[in-house]
């Protein structure tokens, strides 16, 4: 293991405190330690205070130390052991980690790492020019069937090219990171198989409970069906008709929103499906008629400014004004399931709740910017 030491002093600050929603976090986490145990919070604190600051400062080390009541060496020796805490100042926009262990080696991340050399900087840890950018090379992180992959913040993004990492890197360099979805990068849902189920497709006849496939013709490759007032009819392999299909619309292997609905498209058409022009576009996306869906107004003479809203670009807040929604009032007042149906409209895996987008609504509806800052401790973006 390398040696790991803090930046020097000449980029260290003089001091470090919570702000005050951070404050008060760490608080009520110390108090979820039994009584004695209170030091047991230094990995979170210690955490959130990289995550205010985006690196962890000498002062902060400092800082934790006298709030567990633990010697500056004790909490050194944590911030020095554990490479998840950065020790020097990163890339204020993205510090993109790449997986260097075996499944990502074998999958390409050579080719990752060269193209982090090339758009931020040859060595890691370096920052770009406007310091907004910077990366390392790092141990397994748990996504190795879906190599290769980085990590930019808290968030993965896994079966990368090197074009792709090329992609992201740049949305995050111009402030679009947010409008970036996390995850495989491809036609693959989660973990899931790349083309769907290759297993498990067919009813298992000591079984009675087991149900058969939705469609068994394609769970029986080079069967003959027959039904009782048809002719046998030689169905032939499933991935022979959809590879078809799926080469003359688009590339199999990648594909946008747009293609795959193309695709989908043409594979009913040939299984003889009717496409059901009533439902969503995009698979999985709730009904506009859905009783969930929050309600909109007609555009207002003057509309609120969305994109303050972390999590929020210049595409999700057209999005939002296509449905109705113009202002920070609208949003603060979302119950759960309005939050819920929104999320999925935008196919945004839950992140409407980690980013707490009600309660930046309401910081914004209340105060402006003025009133963000008070509530967050920094300004909005």
């Amino acid at each position: 293991m390398s040696v790991r030491r803090l930046a020097e002093d000449t980029v260290q600050p003089v001091s470090f405190a919570f702000n005050k929603a951070n404050a008060a976090w760490a608080k009520a986490t110390i108090k979820k330690y039994p009584k004695g145990r209170e030091q047991s919070a230094v990995i979170p604190l210690l955490m959130r205070a990289q995550e205010q600051d985006g690196w962890v400062t000498k002062a902060a080390i400092e800082s934790v130390a006298d709030m567990l009541g633990m010697p500056y060496i004790r909490v050194l020796e944590v911030a020095t052991f554990y490479t998840q805490f950065q020790l020097k100042p990163v890339g204020t926009r993205a510090h993109v980690q790449v997986c260097g262990t075996t499944p990502c080696m074998l999958r390409g991340a050579e080719d990752l790492i060269n193209v982090c050399k090339g758009k931020i900087a040859s060595e890691p840890f370096a920052l770009n020019e406007s310091g907004t950018l910077s990366w390392e090379e790092v141990e397994c992180q748990g996504a190795c069937v879906n190599a290769p992959m980085v990590m930019i913040f808290k968030d993965t993004f896994e079966d990368l090219t090197p074009e792709r990492l090329e992609q992201i890197i740049d949305s995050f360099e111009a402030g679009k990171g947010t409008e970036v979805t996390p995850g495989p990068q491809i036609d693959r849902v989660y973990s899931a198989p790349i083309g769907g189920p290759t297993t498990l497709l067919t009813r298992d006849p000591a079984t009675k409970n087991n149900p058969a496939p939705a469609n068994a013709a394609l769970a029986n490759p080079g069967r003959a069906k027959k039904a009782p007032s048809e002719p046998a009819v030689s169905i032939p392999p499933a991935n022979a008709a959809r590879a078809k299909t799926a080469s003359a619309v688009t590339n199999p292997t990648l594909k946008t929103p747009v293609t795959a609905k193309k695709e989908a498209a043409a594979i009913a058409k040939i299984e003889g499906e009717t496409v059901d022009k009533s439902k969503p576009a995009v698979a999985g996306r709730p009904s506009l008629e859905d009783k969930n869906r929050p309600a909109g107004i007609e555009k207002p003479v003057a509309i609120d400014d969305l994109k303050l809203i972390s999590g929020v670009g210049p595409k999700i807040e057209a999005t939002l004004h296509e449905i109705g929604i113009y202002t920070f009032a609208q949003v603060a007042s979302w119950t759960k399931a309005e939050r819920e149906w929104v999320d999925g409209y935008l196919n945004f895996k839950g992140r409407i709740e980690r980013d707490d987008w009600v309660k930046q609504a309401k910081a914004l509806a209340k105060g402006g910017e003025a009133e963000y800052i008070k509530v967050f401790g920094k300004k909005p973006r």
